[in-house]
């Protein structure tokens, strides 16, 4: 069966069903098959009841030594019970199952495998899940793959859509050559895809992991190689000369730029006027002053009779720079017209932008990925900026640059990777660091702490609010999940409601609210309507808010430490102290030891090092670089010798057969064009 089937061939999956699926962003079985687990379950040997311990999920052999006790508190179910093996009792707890009190009877032997959690200083077992002995034992052999799951989605809906797709699908013809795959120790694709869903055991699952990951970086390094042949053949037509309003704007300003921002600006001036198109990748961290460097660039396409434009991921960042450039122009007395351009604009608003960047009345043009929509049309384009390139795939910074002749490119990214991995993932760029940061920027205070120091932490919240200042807490989860422990935005919210006086406006921020309803959250937060934003890592491109002063990270142990680092870059903006607060839910010494990194340094490169050397095996399915290049599986960090492999097979490759022309070459060049072309849709949308 075609992989573009829509879900509805599936057996069970009806128009509700379908719909729920939809809302994760699943339509076809193509985009069912990859969507990979997040995390594996393994159906360790039953615990005696004295080994149990807070935190973890246990298997208990065992029988309740009386019948459950049903009742209702606030129109919720609970049953509650007493289990019992040779070796204690411990208390279970069923919410909403009120079923269960006619069939799970006293005195008959079962698993019950839960959540360990602590009440009243006693441990209970929560929610267990109920397994006959043999059926235990069958289930011990294999993993269970683990789904990211939201809305009204379960893990079994999922794993059961994917068993029935896997087994009515067409077998995939095995695309990348013998050569590579003997080379780099690669597992054939329909095995890989297979045992990624459901291994057999850890060493067919590393395999397959092996494989697609490879497949995830081959394919994008391909993509990239594309670019840079096709750019390296252009000469520029857009010969950008110094600009005088340049200078003008750096002697108005109420600060002199860092040594390291000269430097950069040097190479920018020098490339925007040379022979070569410029492609440029600019990293810096936050707060080390990209921004302003874009700005200069723009401003000198302008005065050249050119227009530039600036592309950010958020409509709410993409406002606050044209805010900022708009009042750049006016205070500086330039003649020239700014322009934005978002998709929530008005139809009317949105023409008239059209127009204007049309004509060439526009020279300068700010937006999000409205700026490649078929319908804008540009006059003479010759600088094209990309913000947060993480955030952009190379199809949509490539979909900017066709906008006109072969335009200058620069990334910024505040995304600290280190440089051996920078030179790789971004190969069609040269590369600038801006590393020094501006002489009056206060380091972020942070700490590091367990859950017990969460009463502290809303106390200390509640006093810099006191104080006029904002906060921002961060969660790893959208909601509760049947499949994955941690804390949730949404609950989260409800409680810090119960913890903070009434007057303390707390509201959410994820990324599965429409564009609409997270821009108007964060202008209000922007205002200071709200003074507490709980939010997923939605925020970690987000806007310049000067008065948060505090951001609460729970679960830190979830995130990678350059994440973390970038959250920590939402505060400090402003001119007072502001303050890191890193809550790891997971008690261990690794934990401590790689969190302590971001308590040592404000660095976001040494950071990045530091991660990358700590990274092992151990990580394959724990902490992530989430939404860094967005590859599904891929994490540039843990698979870093990965990528290496896949940069050497794409060089090797092209060197040999630069056109994929040759006949060994077609079902690879097949399987490159399709992706290609599905982003290219994608892109358009």
């Amino acid at each position: 069966m075609n992989g573009e089937y829509t879900l509805d061939s599936l057996k069970g999956v009806g128009q509700k069903t379908r719909l729920i699926f939809e809302k994760a962003g699943i339509l076809t079985l193509d985009q069912l098959l990859a969507y990979y687990p997040r995390a594996y379950d393994s159906f360790e040997d039953p615990k005696k009841i004295s080994d149990l311990r807070e935190g973890e999920t246990a298997a208990v052999c065992g029988c309740l030594t009386v019948p459950l006790n049903g009742r209702y508190v606030r129109g919720l179910s609970i049953l509650s019970g007493l289990l019992q093996d040779d070796s204690g009792s411990i208390p279970v707890t069923w919410f909403n199952m009120p079923y269960l009190k006619n069939t799970v009877l006293p005195g008959r032997r079962r698993i019950f495998r839960g959540r360990v959690k602590s009440k009243g200083g006693r441990l209970i077992l929560e929610q267990p899940a109920l397994y006959e002995e043999e059926a235990y034992k069958e289930m011990s052999r294999r993993l269970s793959p683990v789904y990211a799951l939201s809305g009204n989605l379960t893990n079994k809906m999922v794993s059961k859509a994917v068993r029935q797709a896997l087994d009515m699908r067409e077998l995939v013809r095995e695309y990348l050559p013998d050569e590579i795959r003997r080379e780099y120790h690669l597992a054939e694709y329909n095995f890989a895809l297979e045992q990624i869903h459901f291994p057999e055991d850890s060493r067919k699952l590393l395999l397959a992991r092996n494989r697609l990951v490879f497949d995830e970086f081959f394919f994008f390094l391909l993509q990239l190689r594309r670019l840079k042949q096709h750019r390296e053949k252009e000469k520029s037509v857009f010969r950008i000369q110094p600009a005088s309003s340049v200078k003008k704007i750096l002697d108005s300003l109420p600060y002199e730029l860092t040594g390291a921002q000269k430097k950069v600006w040097a190479t920018v001036e020098k490339e925007l006027g040379g022979e070569s198109v410029m492609a440029r990748l600019i990293q810096g961290d936050v707060g080390s002053g990209k921004t302003i460097l874009s700005l200069l660039a723009l401003l000198s396409a302008a005065e050249a009779g050119m227009q530039g434009a600036l592309m950010v991921p958020t409509e709410v960042l993409a406002r606050q720079h044209f805010q900022s450039l708009s009042q750049l122009l006016e205070d500086n007395a330039l003649p020239y017209q700014a322009v934005l351009l978002t998709g929530s604009m008005k139809a009317k608003e949105r023409r008239e932008a059209y127009e204007k960047i049309a004509s060439g009345e526009a020279s300068v043009i700010v937006g999000t990925h409205a700026l490649i929509q078929e319908k804008v049309s540009y006059k003479h384009l010759a600088l094209v900026i990309t913000d947060e390139q993480h955030r952009f795939g190379v199809r949509q910074r490539e979909a900017l640059s066709q906008k006109g002749r072969m335009p200058h490119t620069i990334v910024m990214s505040a995304t600290p990777i280190p440089r051996t991995l920078a030179v790789i993932l971004y190969g069609d760029l040269d590369i600038s660091v801006i590393d020094e940061m501006p002489a009056n920027r206060i380091p972020i205070r942070t700490c590091v702490v367990n859950t017990g120091y969460r009463k502290k932490a809303y106390q200390f919240l509640e006093k810099e609010i006191r104080e006029g200042h904002q906060a921002y807490v961060i969660c790893p989860m959208v909601e509760e999940s049947e499949a994955m422990e941690g804390e949730n935005v949404l609950d989260y919210s409800a409680r810090l409601r119960s913890e903070l006086p009434e007057w303390i406006q707390i509201d959410y921020l994820h990324g599965k609210m429409k564009p609409a309803e997270k821009n108007e959250r964060m202008e209000r937060f922007l205002r200071n309507e709200i003074q507490v934003l709980v939010s997923t890592t939605v925020i970690e491109v987000g806007v310049n808010v000067p008065n948060a002063t505090v951001i609460m990270i729970e679960n830190a142990e979830r995130f990678g430490l350059a994440q973390l680092h970038q959250l920590r870059g939402r505060v400090g903006r402003g001119k007072d102290a502001s303050y890191c607060i890193l809550v790891y839910g997971t008690e261990g010494k690794q934990i401590k030891e790689r969190l302590s990194v971001l308590r040592e340094s404000n660095d976001g490169f040494e950071i990045a090092n530091r991660d990358l050397k700590l990274r092992g095996p151990g990580d394959l399915f724990g902490v992530r670089q989430s939404g860094m290049m967005e590859f599904a599986l891929a994490d540039i960090y843990t698979d870093a010798g990965v990528l290496a492999q896949a940069n050497e097979a794409v060089g090797q490759l092209l060197d040999e057969d630069p056109g994929l022309e040759k006949e060994e070459h077609q079902e690879l060049r097949r399987k490159f064009e399709g992706i290609v072309r599905k982003q290219s849709e994608y892109v358009n949308l």
